[in-house]
C-alpha cells in the first residue's frame, strides 16, 4: 500500500497533532497562554505543557477548549486517539499496549505493585519517578499509564481480573496521602462489576508467580498472548504451549488467593490500617 498522503504538513502522530491544534487554534485567536487561562480556567503552565506535548491534560480540559474554541466534540476525539496511541509507550511496550487496546478480556498477577490499569496518578507518578524518569518524561509517562484506564470505561469494556500479591498492600508510597489514596482506588476497583481483584495472603507460601508479573491478553480471534515482566526484562509471548504454561501457573496461584468478597474486606482493612497511620 502506498504511504498516506500528507494534506496539511502537520504531524501524522495523534500526541504531536493534537498539540499541534491546541497551537494553532490559539495562534487564530491571538491568544497569550494567561489570557486563555483566565478565559477557560486552570492554570498557565498547562495550557504551556499541552501545547508543547509534555502532556495530555485531561478529557475535562479538551472539553473545555472544544468549547471555548466552537470546536464542538473534535479536541475531545482527538485527545482520545492520543491517549489511545502505542507511540507514547517506550518501545519495548509498544506491541503489547497495541494488542491490550483489542483484549476483549484481561487477567493479571502482580507480585510487588498495583497494575498500571489499576494505579492512581498518584502511585504511578512515585513508581515511574522511582524508575529514573524525570522531568517532562516523567509527565508523558504518567499520562500514558493513566490514559490506559479508558480501556476499563464504558458497557463494553473487557472484564479484567487482578490478582495482586499481599506485598502489593504492604509496599507503601512514601507520600502517605497518595498511598492512602491508591488502597481506596483498589477498594473501589473491586467493587467495580468488570473487574475482579483477588488478594493472595503472605500465608499461602511460595508460588510459580512470586518473583514474575505477568498480563494475559483475550484477543479478538480468540488467541491468548502472555506479558511476563521481572527485574531483568519483560517478554511478549504468543507461542501456545509458553501461553498454556503461564496459564497454567497462574491457575494455580489464583487457587491460593483469597475469594474476591475476602480479597475485598483484605485490601479494605489494610486501608483503614493506613488511614489511622499518623502522618510523621
Amino acid at each position: 500500500m502506498p504511504p498516506r498522503r500528507v494534506i496539511t504538513g502537520r504531524s501524522q502522530e495523534p500526541r504531536r497533532r493534537y498539540a499541534e491544534e491546541l497551537r494553532l487554534l490559539r495562534a487564530e485567536r491571538d491568544l497569550s497562554l494567561r489570557q486563555l487561562a483566565e478565559t477557560v480556567g486552570w492554570d498557565p503552565s498547562l495550557f504551556g505543557k499541552l501545547e508543547s506535548g509534555a502532556t495530555l491534560g485531561s478529557p475535562e480540559v479538551a472539553q473545555a477548549l472544544d468549547g471555548f474554541y466552537g470546536t464542538p466534540g473534535l479536541l475531545l476525539a482527538m485527545w482520545e486517539v492520543a491517549v489511545a496511541d502505542p507511540k507514547q509507550f517506550k518501545e519495548q511496550y509498544r506491541r503489547y499496549m497495541e494488542l491490550e487496546q483489542e483484549a476483549v478480556a484481561l487477567w493479571h498477577y502482580s507480585p510487588s505493585a498495583p497494575p498500571g490499569l489499576l494505579q492512581t496518578r498518584g502511585y504511578a507518578r512515585e513508581a515511574l519517578a522511582a524508575g529514573g524518569l524525570v522531568g517532562d518524561d516523567l509527565d508523558q509517562q504518567v499520562e500514558a499509564r493513566v490514559g490506559r484506564q479508558l480501556l476499563l470505561e464504558g458497557d463494553d469494556a473487557p472484564p479484567l481480573r487482578a490478582i495482586l500479591s499481599e506485598a502489593v498492600l504492604r509496599t507503601a508510597l512514601p507520600d502517605k496521602q497518595a498511598w492512602r489514596d491508591q488502597l481506596a482506588y483498589l477498594v473501589a476497583a473491586s467493587e467495580r462489576r468488570r473487574v475482579t481483584v483477588y488478594v493472595v495472603p503472605f500465608s499461602a507460601g511460595p508460588h510459580g508467580l512470586m518473583n514474575t508479573a505477568v498480563k494475559f491478553l483475550r484477543l479478538q480471534d480468540c488467541r491468548t498472548v502472555a506479558y511476563t515482566e521481572n527485574d531483568e526484562r519483560g517478554e511478549l509471548i504468543e507461542e501456545p504451549s509458553r501461553v498454556e504454561f503461564f496459564q497454567r501457573t497462574y491457575d494455580a496461584v489464583r487457587d491460593l488467593a483469597l475469594s474476591p468478597a475476602e480479597s475485598r474486606a483484605f485490601i479494605l482493612r489494610v486501608s483503614e490500617e493506613a488511614l489511622c497511620e499518623p502522618w510523621t
